[in-house]
């Protein structure tokens, strides 16, 4: 069946009763393919239901689906006609992970962020009332999305102008509870059904004239409401609510929606899902199989860690967090729904009273963060690089202006691979730098985060590290923490090519073999703020060319920095600034993300030849000693 879908058009041709089957080979194909190719897993095996349901009723794409973060919108792309290509997903060239408006006109609106799909809905409806078009606008939001301010924001805005929206809110951290039966589907029915809505409009005309009878009525509706449904909440903001309703009996959901697309107005329905749904191991265990590589269905995932492996930079944090906490009873660890992402995991576990998960609410995990400071705290943010972009405000008028003692760990800094653009954490140095009383390190390798991370910690002021998604070039950490001398570079390597090299960051192992080719001199600057100015002097006095190298945009990068340093020293020399270009990069492998924007060795190399510095092959370079770096 579900190969004779090509659109929803195709589906919205199907008997009712066929929906459970279509379901089943949805559900099965997803199992197979994001087995085979890796991707979002647990999510999307809970929302094909739904998704079905959704697409059966609704004029797609007339009518505006909006989906939240994209987590779940494999089932979505698979039934708009991109189900021949979903072994590329998340490959370059290929689906993107997220629906993306370039890609299909069934994706209304780009995400990947999450608690989005309301204000975009609100947005499209209101668009639709202002040009007196007849289109529906539904948003699908989870509760975890739910637990962002932005979410709220939306909803109070949607019920105070009564904007025709369908807020559709699916719940999968609850279990099919006992009232999700009979009754609370002959509820639900009823409360979605016209009767009801045309006695509740009426009721509100006949009793408008009098103000102490109609405030009666919505108490006791209200309350009445409230002994068998979860939604006061909802009706307090303007919405009419409805459900919950059994998320995986598409039949019954299909029943609802068509009541729901009858009715105007604000209105939400509570979908209860689970993750994982159809594959014991994912639902036994969805956080585990939220994003997966692929894996034999029969055995399930299997560890992949090697003895002697190397550490994945989040591992350095995580080893590090744990022991400096041990140290320091100070140390409080925040994170915004990132527990096992940003790698407090086993933080969690062994001093649970100083964790702090405070949902998808970044702007408030750092305030929070803030008012510890201000107690003689000393809090650490495991946050995103993405997602820090969310908290700028915060950041600058509660932590920085105050000069707050908070630590940044910042994960998922530079290219990030297959999530793409929406999750690139390219700009972070760029919107950090500008910002007073911020220290700002780059690590070039693992045992110098953790370094780099104890000597955040010991500054009397807010310091953010960052450092880039998966291993470096397998430096082992050394369990001893040293503080590093602040805004103090290190000289890797002297060369004669009158060249220069200057680091910021991860890409260690591509400069160190582009030096080698060109005999150049590797500087690692370690900190973009502040910036060693007199090792950038003697770079600067003693070789002929200038090169920034950097996982970061290009523009107001470290580059930048140096720039700004040369021109305040009145220092005349040639610079080349390489970093990431002015572009959204891609998804693809974080290695095929490298090389499409020239940041590989021999790109490196290339690039530095041409721009004739090296035609000259011998320079008379001051002897630099290491003494000389710290």
């Amino acid at each position: 069946m579900l190969e004779k879908i090509q659109s929803p058009a195709d589906l919205r041709q199907l008997d009712e009763q066929d929906l459970p089957v279509l379901c089943d080979e949805v559900r099965q194909f997803l199992l197979s393919s994001v087995s085979t190719g890796g991707g979002h897993f647990a999510s999307n095996l809970g929302t094909v239901e739904l998704t079905v349901a959704l697409h059966y009723v609704f004029n797609t794409p007339r009518d505006r689906l909006v989906w939240d973060v994209g987590h779940q919108a494999y089932p979505h792309k698979i039934l708009t006609g991109r189900h021949d290509a979903m072994h590329t997903i998340r490959q370059k060239d290929g689906l993107a992970g997220f629906p993306r408006r370039d890609e299909s006109p069934y994706d209304t609106f780009g995400v990947g962020h999450s608690s989005t799909s309301i204000s975009a809905a609100l947005g499209m409806a209101l668009a639709a009332r202002h040009g007196k078009q007849d289109f529906q606008a539904i948003a699908v939001i989870g509760d975890g999305a739910m637990t962002a301010g932005m979410a709220y924001e939306a909803l109070n805005h949607a019920g105070d102008l009564d904007a025709d929206l369908l807020v559709v809110l699916n719940d999968n951290e609850m279990s099919i509870s006992p009232n999700v039966g009979a009754m609370q589907k002959y509820l639900t029915r009823l409360l979605s059904g016209r009767m009801y809505a045309s006695m509740r409009e009426s009721g509100k005309k006949v009793l408008s004239n009098s103000r102490s009878l109609s405030r009666l009525a919505k108490l006791t509706e209200e309350h009445m409401k409230g002994m068998v449904l979860p939604g006061t909440l909802f009706e307090e903001m303007g919405f009419k609510y409805y459900g919950p309703i059994d998320g995986h009996d598409v039949e019954e959901m299909v029943s609802v929606l068509q009541n729901l697309k009858q009715i105007r107005g604000p209105r939400l329905l509570h979908v209860i899902t689970r993750k994982g749904k159809g594959y014991e191991p994912a639902e036994d265990d969805p956080c585990t199989y939220h994003g997966v590589s692929p894996f034999n269905l029969q055995t399930g995932l299997v560890s992949s860690k090697k003895k002697n492996a190397p550490v994945t930079y989040t591992q350095v944090f995580s080893d590090w967090l744990c022991d400096m906490a041990a140290q320091d009873e100070r140390l409080m660890g925040i994170t915004p729904a990132m527990r096992e992402g940003s790698g407090l995991v086993r933080f969690s576990e062994q001093f649970p009273e100083r964790y702090f998960d405070v949902g998808i609410a970044e702007q408030h995990s750092l305030t929070l963060a803030a008012g510890m400071a201000c107690e003689g705290l000393k809090p650490v943010v495991a946050i995103y690089s993405t997602f820090l972009q969310r908290a700028y405000d915060q950041l600058i008028h509660d932590i920085a202006l105050q000069n707050l003692p908070v630590v940044f760990a910042i994960d998922r800094a530079g290219l990030v691979g297959s999530d793409g653009p929406t999750h690139s954490g390219n700009y972070d140095l760029s919107y950090l730098r500008c910002i007073p009383n911020l220290v700002i390190m780059a690590p070039s390798h693992e045992d110098e985060c953790r370094q780099m991370l104890y000597t955040a910690f010991l500054h009397d002021g807010p310091a953010a590290v960052r450092y880039p998604r998966g291993t470096g070039p397998g430096v082992q950490p050394q369990a001893a923490m040293k503080a590093l001398p602040l805004g103090k570079a290190e000289l890797l390597r002297e060369g004669s090519a009158g060249i220069a090299i200057l680091l910021f960051g991860a890409l260690l192992a591509e400069a160190r073999e582009a030096a080698e080719q060109l005999d150049a001199t590797l500087v690692n600057m370690r900190f973009v703020k502040p910036l060693d100015e007199d090792m950038v002097r003697r770079m600067a006095e003693g070789h002929k060319l200038l090169v920034t190298l950097e996982d970061n945009a290009v523009q107001g990068g470290a580059g930048s920095a140096l720039n700004e340093c040369l021109n305040r020293l009145a220092v005349a020399v040639p610079v080349l600034n390489l970093g990431i270009p002015d572009l959204l990069v891609e998804h693809a492998l974080r290695e095929e993300q490298i090389l499409a924007c020239e940041l590989d060795a021999a790109s490196l190399v290339r690039r530095i030849r041409a721009t004739g510095a090296t035609q000259s092959r011998r320079y008379a370079v001051p002897r630099l000693s290491s003494a000389a770096s710290m």
